[in-house]
């Protein structure tokens, strides 16, 4: 039971972030991420990395390629955390709208019970 109570601090290899995890979750990130561990941000950024490369790379490569990206922002890791969250937003914002045709107004579904309330609306409140 110990062994579950156990905490150690782990540094993202990418943007520094440092979190308090199991060696059991350390060991499971690390396997993942060919023995390095990044943050869940970081993670979901590489699995970005690895979606838009336009030629197949490794998970390595991925995990090198966002590294780099968030050398970029060594200063202030408030700031790098917002702006890496901003370039992923806009990568992803980029590439759905290259995948997905864009409509024209007239082609956009019309909503067909407008009148209609909605059907989870708040009854009561809980403040007296």
């Amino acid at each position: 039971m110990k062994d579950q109570m156990e905490v150690e601090v782990a540094k993202c290899e990418c943007c520094g972030l440092k979190e308090d995890c199991t060696p059991a979750y350390i060991a499971r990130v690390r396997e993942r991420f060919h023995g390095r561990w990044v943050c869940g941000l970081c993670a979901e950024a590489v699995k970005d990395e690895l979606c838009r490369s336009e030629r197949s790379i490794s998970m390595e490569d991925a995990v090198t390629a966002h590294r780099q990206f968030c050398s970029q922002f060594n200063a202030n890791p408030a700031v790098n955390v917002a702006e890496a969250m901003r370039q992923l937003l806009r990568r992803r914002f980029e590439s759905s709208r290259v995948l997905r045709p864009t409509q024209s107004s007239s082609s956009l579904p019309v909503a067909e019970d407008v009148g209609r309330p909605a059907s989870l609306g708040r009854t009561t409140s809980c403040l007296s």
